[in-house]
């Protein structure tokens, strides 16, 4: 025997053993069976669906192969979907009465792509059309009575409570990226840091928002404290510098204690940033009085890896994990309608870590990135052109559809290994891949790949399915 057939004889050995042992552990689940509906995005081919697969019992195993173990359930997911920005209300309000219809049952109906936990900005973000507060005041009003959210009546509103008419289970959060700059060190609600001595009106600030809303039509169901709260942008569009121990003590003492009070349905998440800040989310959790009030943190992927999340989890398992924000490149780069399978990717490295929900950065943007006051430039979910209103699907879009259409809320994850990555310190290769087991019992898979075209062998008790990905490619695979 060669030196390199030895190698691969004790690879594939090495596989065929964990495997087994996987399969051991799974085997209260019955073995999958039955055709296997699979749709599939590549080339030009979007979320389109494919003849039906078979499992066939298990004569060998890859080394490289994905094993689905229903019987390790990880977190229940509560869903999928983007950012209603001031921006992106905008350019929906923009669309005629007949391109609304054809839109946004597009983006919210349960039975196309069910987007159903969008994020809302609490006063302007960067992606808005002015720099505004519900508080603006060239004097400091701590008693509020300046406070009108008399600016998102307009269009904001209207489309947030149109979005919930079609999808009735619409989970709303929200996130302010600065509070008025009355409260602020810098007096402006560019850059900046928050001061202490205004806590109780922010905390204030924030219910009356939570009111004010809910009075409109529109209740919001988990709050952030601060976008991004470790950065201040260089004062170059509305943001806010949140020190940890300023978090720890607005949450115990202000604004936890009055939420419980005067709005307990509403969840409250801290951090609303990026993964390499876990270390701070352990410590401010660390925090007895933190830890009463908040359900979980918020995240970002701009910097660090999903990991950072596990890390958290591991510490409290009790506290839930939501990934907040993620924006996609800009609508005339290259990739902006073929980065699907990046997107694939890196939905599943968020799902893998416990992440219970996945919501990216802005709904919608016109073919320049705007409306924009920041800046920065990405590009929308979907490109509303800002003249003739032709609707282009980006690729993040073909990945989120890949997810959302078909993971219900309450699936539970269920974990998936590759046999590569067990057996060897190699990559095993560009394939990503996440599971779920829905509400019905159903199982969805859904694969990544990166590379170039290849084979996978899925593995489920002692059945097995073969199937080709094309280079650059997402694939969903449901069955009951």
């Amino acid at each position: 025997m060669t030196a390199t057939s030895r190698r691969k004889f004790i690879k594939t050995s090495s596989a065929a053993v964990a495997a087994l042992a996987i399969s051991k552990s799974a085997s209260v689940w019955a073995d999958a069976s039955g055709p296997v509906e699979v749709w599939a995005t590549f080339r030009d081919q979007r979320h389109a669906k494919g003849d039906p697969l078979e499992w066939k019992q298990t004569t060998g195993v890859a080394a490289d192969a994905i094993v689905i173990n229903p019987a390790e359930e990880r977190q229940q997911m509560r869903g999928f979907g983007a950012a209603l920005t001031d921006g992106s209300c905008y350019l929906l309000s923009l669309l005629t009465e007949s391109e609304k219809q054809a839109l946004l049952p597009e983006l919210f109906a349960p039975d196309q792509m069910a987007l159903n936990i969008c994020r809302t900005c609490i006063g302007s973000s960067d992606f808005s059309r002015s720099v505004y507060s519900f508080d603006d005041s060239a004097e400091p009003d701590p008693e509020l009575t300046k406070f009108s959210i008399e600016h998102d009546r307009e269009y904001i509103l209207p489309v947030l409570r149109e979005a919930r008419r079609i999808n009735p289970d619409l989970f709303l959060f929200s996130s302010p990226w600065s509070p008025p700059g009355w409260m602020k060190a810098n007096g402006s609600i560019l850059g900046g840091s928050m001061r202490w001595h205004y806590f109780d009106p922010y905390a204030n600030y924030l219910l009356k928002f939570l009111a004010a809303y809910k009075d409109a039509g529109v209740n919001i169901n988990a709050i952030t404290v601060q976008n991004e709260l470790d950065a201040d942008q260089d004062g170059r569009m509305p943001a806010c510098i949140w020190p940890q121990e300023f978090e720890i003590e607005f949450i115990k003492n202000h604004l936890g204690p009055l939420m419980r009070k005067e709005a307990p349905d509403t969840k409250l998440w801290l951090l609303d940033h990026n993964y390499n800040l876990w270390g701070r989310a352990i410590d401010e959790l660390s925090d007895p009085g933190v830890y009463e009030y908040v359900d979980g943190v918020a995240w970002h992927y701009y910097t660090g890896e999903p990991s950072a999340m596990t890390r958290v989890h591991e510490a409290f398992p009790q506290k839930n994990a939501y990934f907040s924000e993620g924006s996609t490149i800009a609508y005339h780069s290259p990739e902006y309608l073929t980065e699907w399978a990046k997107w694939g990717e890196t939905l599943n490295g968020i799902a893998n870590n416990w992440a219970r929900s996945i919501t990216a950065w802005c709904m919608a943007l016109d073919e320049d990135g705007k409306p924009n006051v920041g800046p920065y430039s990405c590009g929308g979910m979907v490109t509303i052109d800002s003249s003739s209103h032709k609707v282009t699907r980006g690729g993040q879009y073909w990945a989120f559809a890949h997810f959302s259409r078909h993971v219900k809320r309450g699936a539970m994850v269920i974990a998936t290994n590759g046999l590569g990555d067990i057996t060897s310190n190699e990559p095993s290769g560009a394939i990503s891949h996440s599971a779920f087991r829905n509400p019905d019992g159903s199982v969805v898979v859904v694969l990544a790949n990166r590379g170039p075209e290849r084979r996978v062998q899925l593995l489920s008790g002692s059945n097995a399915l073969e199937m080709d990905l094309a280079a650059d490619s997402v694939h969903t695979l449901k069955w009951v």
